[in-house]
């Protein structure tokens, strides 16, 4: 044999060991370090922040979901219809008439007139958990009526469950509706 057969035997070896080594260090031991330190220092959100009432599931604070009827906080509109498989914006542009009229669509079904950008576009995974407190101070009205609540009791409710902007300087106030209506469901029930 030659030296260059050599050592190109030698140099493939050598590649087809280090991938054997890198394929378990980044396929296994790496993706299990980091799924231990989530258990260890982010259980809840690990699990996938679920909510439970009664022993059961009842949703996500980390995913936005659809309610209905005039009693519950309302979501921001979704693009996907809440599907977690199917999630995303609607790819749609600010000048695209689908959009202006899907927008002018939903300002006219809230009753028209100036409303919380929240509420009329949906967010761009379409399962976000969150709005705006302008949103849900539109939606304070509507809410205490539908329960036969004071308005006063459903807005100092709307302001226990908003927080304030991550780390102090991040993102915006807001109001996790999942966790909104579970407190509202406590402060009484629907008509």
């Amino acid at each position: 044999m030659t030296s260059s057969t050599i050592s190109l035997g030698r140099q493939t070896l050598a590649g087809l060991r280090l991938l054997v080594v890198m394929t378990v260090l980044l396929g296994a031991v790496f993706p299990a370090a980091i799924w231990g330190v989530g258990q260890i220092a982010f259980r809840d959100q690990a699990a996938g922040s679920l909510v439970h009432q009664d022993d059961k599931v009842i949703g996500s604070s980390l995913l936005g979901q659809a309610w209905k009827g005039p009693q519950w906080f309302q979501s921001r509109p979704s693009a996907s219809d809440y599907a977690g498989d199917t999630s995303g914006g609607s790819n749609l542009g600010p000048s695209d008439k689908a959009l202006t009229d899907e927008v002018a669509k939903r300002r006219t079904a809230l009753g028209g007139g100036i409303q919380a950008p929240d509420a009329l576009t949906a967010s761009g995974s379409g399962l976000d958990p969150h709005i705006s407190p302008a949103y849900a101070d539109q939606q304070v009205a509507r809410v205490a009526k539908a329960r036969g609540l004071q308005p006063a009791q459903v807005k100092q409710l709307v302001e226990d469950h908003t927080e304030g902007r991550t780390l102090g300087y991040l993102g915006r106030p807001r109001v996790n509706v999942l966790e909104l209506n579970i407190a509202l469901n406590q402060l009484g029930s629907s008509r």
